[in-house]
């Protein structure tokens, strides 16, 4: 048996809806939004005081340093050998490649469209799921997934028509780089979340992610103006650092494991619409025509693939 968006059925597993603490899970989920939402402009905001790369080579080592001491605390068992290593190699893309396209990315883009852009991520689970043999998508959800794709191009074609401070092309490419790493790796990891608990499964891809991300912003942190970082800087540091890469990376593999990866990845589809009024909120971003339109059609395309 394979896996329907809408009612995702893992294999061997009975329905979630029948089985107890999936409400927990979907209200889980939304909170992750929430945090997801926030840190467009967050990460935003922390780039315009700090080199792209050395903020978030800072937040990354935060959150795998928290993530590692959780485990210990909490006396969590860690995989097999082999199994560690497969999960460090699925973070180096996740976390690591991710994160330095979505970064630089971002720092070159408004941050509503980051916001809007990643929500390419759950069509493309979807894809790749399906030619993995590991999703079965109805026609239903094929509608709200080219539905969501066809208000992504909105959102690029806006941008492309934007002015140069604004926007960018480039920035806007390189968030969908990261949205197809992060769908990459989330199909790839689905089948460890049952056989890893969610604190050693995150640390030990948070501390994969590390090594690449590590590696290349290692030279841009060791000149980065640490001292000079105001309080409000490192509290961008810290909320992107624990609250996007630790609690709200708990609740993801939470969802991927009871909800499987495309429904779990539905929920991203909230962000665009949260993350435009947020980056407007916070930012002074105000929302663009082609925004607007894109956002409706990418939150329609969730609603209906949700149905």
């Amino acid at each position: 048996m394979g896996t329907t968006v809408g009612d995702t059925v893992t294999p061997g597993h009975a329905a979630p809806a029948t089985r107890p603490g999936v409400w927990l899970t979907d209200l889980s989920l939304l909170l992750m939004t929430l945090i997801w939402g926030v840190n467009f402009s967050v990460v935003k905001y922390g780039t315009r005081l700090v080199d792209p790369l050395a903020y978030n080579g800072a937040r990354v080592l935060l959150a795998a340093f928290a993530l590692v001491l959780l485990v210990v605390v909490t006396g969590g068992n860690w995989p097999a050998q082999r199994t560690a290593l497969t999960l460090i190699g699925l973070g180096m893309l996740g976390n690591g490649v991710y994160q330095i396209f979505f970064v630089e990315g971002i720092a070159r883009t408004r941050a509503s469209d980051a916001a809007l852009l990643t929500a390419a991520s759950p069509g493309l689970i979807a894809i790749i799921g399906r030619l993995r043999g590991l999703e079965r998508v109805s026609r239903r959800a094929v509608s709200g997934i080219l539905m969501s794709m066809f208000g992504i191009a909105l959102v690029v074609f806006g941008t492309a028509h934007a002015t140069p401070e604004a926007a960018s092309l480039l920035g806007d490419f390189l968030i969908l780089c990261a949205a197809t790493c992060w769908a990459v790796y989330t199909v790839f990891l689905k089948p460890h979340t049952h056989d890893v608990g969610a604190l050693p499964l995150a640390a030990l891809t948070m501390v994969g992610g590390a090594i690449p991300l590590v590696a290349v912003a290692a030279p841009a942190m060791a000149h980065a103006q640490w001292s000079t970082l105001p309080l409000s800087g490192w509290g961008a540091v810290v909320y992107s650092g624990l609250g996007a890469l630790v609690v709200a990376y708990l609740f993801w593999y939470r969802g991927v494991r009871i909800l499987g990866p495309t429904r779990t990845a539905m929920y991203s589809n909230l962000q665009p619409a949260l993350g435009v009024f947020l980056a407007w909120l916070m930012l002074g971003e105000a929302p663009t025509v082609w925004q607007i339109v894109g956002a409706a059609f990418i939150v329609s395309g969730l609603l209906l693939t949700r149905a």
